[in-house]
């Protein structure tokens, strides 16, 4: 399976001539949804799901499949696309891929600002995705995306979790916000969680890919 970082909070998966793509937001590029056969979606916030842009690829793509919460969902009405709803729990088969959903709620956010739903994604038994929450997989993950800065999170809670997973390889997420200055200090964390865990934790810039085993 192949890995590619796009903007921000979006990645995507190709193997056997499949492309799965998680959370095309607005702030990552439009080519990452180029040839997409499914399209995963965590959560409503923009920077995760940018409707018009499903538009267009499914309008190039009627057969392109689009799975994710009925919060979500209740906001792509109209696309012309398979839009499947799901839950924590469900397991499903899209484009080749076998993906099992984790979790229910985005991390708290805000005093005056209600949770949404937020579903993370298992996919192969191999990538975790947890979109904007630190929820334990409950099982083992070889690839983890941790998120790294929002304004929902700190340091602290994003080497916790690297700590509690404990994978053998995690790449940022969610990191579309920072500056130069800020990306060298997740940098640096990334790499020091590395060392002390003998385990490839590093951030992918856009447009980087990996090779997963």
């Amino acid at each position: 399976m192949k890995l590619t970082k796009f903007g921000h909070a979006c990645v995507r998966l190709e193997k056997d001539g499949s492309t799965l793509v998680i959370d095309p937001g607005a702030f990552s590029e439009e080519s990452a949804l180029e040839g997409a056969r499914t399209v995963l979606i965590t959560h409503e916030h923009f920077d995760h799901v940018d409707v018009e842009r499903l538009r267009r690829a499914a309008e190039a793509d009627p057969s392109l499949e689009i799975w994710t919460n009925e919060a979500v969902a209740a906001t792509l009405t109209g696309l012309p696309a398979e839009i499947r709803t799901v839950r924590h729990g469900d397991t499903f088969d899209t484009a080749g891929f076998g993906v099992k959903v984790v979790g229910e709620w985005h991390a708290p956010n805000h005093p005056d600002i209600p949770a949404v739903r937020n579903t993370g994604f298992l996919v192969d038994e191999e990538v975790f995705y947890p979109g904007d929450a630190f929820t334990p997989p409950g099982t083992e993950v070889p690839t983890l995306l941790v998120p790294t800065n929002a304004p929902w999170m700190k340091m602290a809670e994003m080497v916790e979790y690297l700590r509690r997973v404990r994978p053998a390889r995690a790449f940022s997420t969610h990191d579309g916000l920072l500056n130069d200055a800020g990306l060298g200090l997740i940098d640096g964390w990334l790499e020091r969680e590395g060392e002390q865990q003998k385990a490839d934790i590093r951030r992918l810039k856009p447009g980087e890919s990996v090779d997963l085993p």
